[in-house]
């Protein structure tokens, strides 16, 4: 039914900007109730809640990455952006979009989750 697909680059150089897209199918980023954000987990600690964005356009994000995190969508092609600046090692992560019906969940596949993909910052 519903499906996230995360893309972008698997690798990002500190200081760099990390990005990457959730191209959604079999539902709309626009549908009222769902939150469509970004839950990451690095290499041995748990599911980290980054942010989402909801079907109006408003913005929700975690007070810790907030100063460096933004989001944007384009509804024609059914998709969310993820944008982290000014990335270190710390942000070497699997960073998962997914859509959710309660704001900040980190259960997976609770409710729609994509399969994530690994990004590992590096010199």
């Amino acid at each position: 039914q519903v499906r996230l697909q995360e893309s972008g680059p698997g690798l990002v150089k500190p200081s760099q900007t990390l990005s990457l897209t959730c191209t959604v199918s079999g539902g709309s980023i626009t549908t009222n109730g769902f939150f469509w954000g970004w839950i990451r987990q690095p290499p041995g600690k748990d599911l980290e809640w980054m942010g989402a964005i909801d079907a109006f356009g408003n913005n929700y994000y975690t007070p810790s990455l907030k100063s460096r995190t933004s989001f944007a969508r384009d509804t024609s092609k059914n998709q969310f952006t993820l944008q982290l600046t000014s990335v270190t090692p710390e942000d070497t992560a699997v960073y998962y979009c997914a859509g959710t019906r309660r704001l900040g969940s980190t259960v997976k596949g609770d409710d729609y989750w994509g399969q994530g993909t690994q990004v590992t910052v590096s010199s």
